[in-house]
């Protein structure tokens, strides 16, 4: 994890993967069970979710520390 206000590549590739799974497979069940298959206007509101849910996924990142709590001050490590 990444500590308070910093983000590392690996928080980056790991929301980015999450975000883009877990919108396109609700959105694309939905459409499908609306009974048609998703078009270009629907991929693009894909892609907008997409992006937002990237985004909100990176700002909890951001304002979390390396122990998961939000807007804490790191922990002075134990030697």
């Amino acid at each position: 994890m990444s500590k308070l206000f910093t983000i590392n590549l690996a928080d980056l590739a790991k929301g980015a993967i999450v975000a883009a799974l877990a919108t396109v497979l609700g959105m694309v069940s939905t459409i499908l069970s609306a009974g048609h298959l998703p078009i270009g206007d629907d991929w693009k509101n894909i892609g907008a979710a997409a992006l937002t849910a990237l985004g909100a996924y990176i700002a909890k990142n951001l304002f979390t520390n390396s122990g998961g709590e939000f807007l804490a001050s790191e922990k002075p490590a134990n030697d």
